[in-house]
């Protein structure tokens, strides 16, 4: 290898720890397809109730349009993991509107999971166990083993889940006091404003964080190789086994098992010699 060829290899492999990152970045937050799943059902709500101020009609069509995408995922045998987390968003906010008979609840359970999620990303990162590393443990297969074997991993982890409740906290100081005073087609058209810049800035950070960090550890490449190991030292064991038997000698001592083979011997002598 000369010194021109090393540059070029670490930066090809940092390449590829960018690529991986952004595909499991994309794999964990369903990519432009969960946005839009995220953002068209409330779009459609505010559209609608901007248009007529209907309640049920604005509620109905949201719903409606969750469960269609839902149904599309389903057919394509697609992961409908974002999918489904809209459709149960929407039904809580179609149900605490219509119970309230008040449009501006069709957004508050949206707006009081955002802020508990907030709240979790920087509490989870205080106790040590970030919960950005929680959710994305899996995805790069190294489940929990940042937390003790890789702690360049663990602290962009850390970093990246302070991003996200400190994101997410900021996004909840602009549209709890809109909900007190805003009225609800002014609140529905910030809300879906604030949709997707504040989640692409946080997704960003965190790909940034990551891409510097340490190579993830594969701990399920290291459980196949530990299965593998012992299947081969078990195969190696039962060989030695066999080929142990079959070297011991008989009790005869004439390499029989049964010492048949030498007292067949001895008749044969003796009646050779009778005759």
């Amino acid at each position: 290898m000369t010194s021109l060829d090393k540059p070029t290899e670490e930066t090809t492999e940092a390449d590829d720890s960018r690529a991986v990152t952004e595909a499991a970045l994309f794999e964990a937050f369903g990519g432009v397809r969960g946005m839009i799943e995220t953002v068209l059902p409330g779009l459609l709500f505010v559209t609608i109730f901007t248009l007529n101020n209907d309640l049920h009609m604005s509620a109905i069509a949201a719903l409606a349009v969750s469960v269609v995408l839902v149904v599309v995922r389903l057919v394509m045998k697609d992961t409908v993991k974002h999918a489904f987390s809209g459709v149960f968003g929407v039904a809580f906010g179609v149900v605490f509107a219509m119970m309230t008979d008040n449009a501006k609840n069709f957004y508050l359970p949206g707006m009081l999971y955002t802020l508990g999620l907030a709240l979790a990303y920087i509490v989870t990162s205080l106790a040590g166990v970030p919960l950005i590393g929680l959710i994305l443990g899996p995805v790069f297969k190294e489940n929990l083993s940042w937390r003790t074997r890789n702690p360049g991993r663990k602290k962009a982890y850390t970093k990246a889940s302070y991003a996200w409740g400190l994101i997410l906290l900021a996004k909840s100081a602009i549209l709890f006091p809109l909900y007190w005073w805003a009225d609800t087609e002014q609140l529905g058209w910030v809300l879906v404003t604030l949709k997707i810049p504040p989640f692409l800035l946080a997704v960003w950070l965190t790909w940034v964080f990551l891409a510097k960090a340490p190579a993830p550890i594969d701990v399920f490449a290291e459980m196949e190789a530990a299965e593998e190991a012992e299947k081969a030292e078990k195969a190696a064991r039962e060989r030695h086994d066999r080929d142990t038997d079959g070297t011991l000698p008989g009790p005869s001592g004439a390499g029989g098992t049964d010492g048949a083979p030498g007292e067949g011997a001895d008749l044969r002598g003796g009646r050779h010699r009778k005759a």
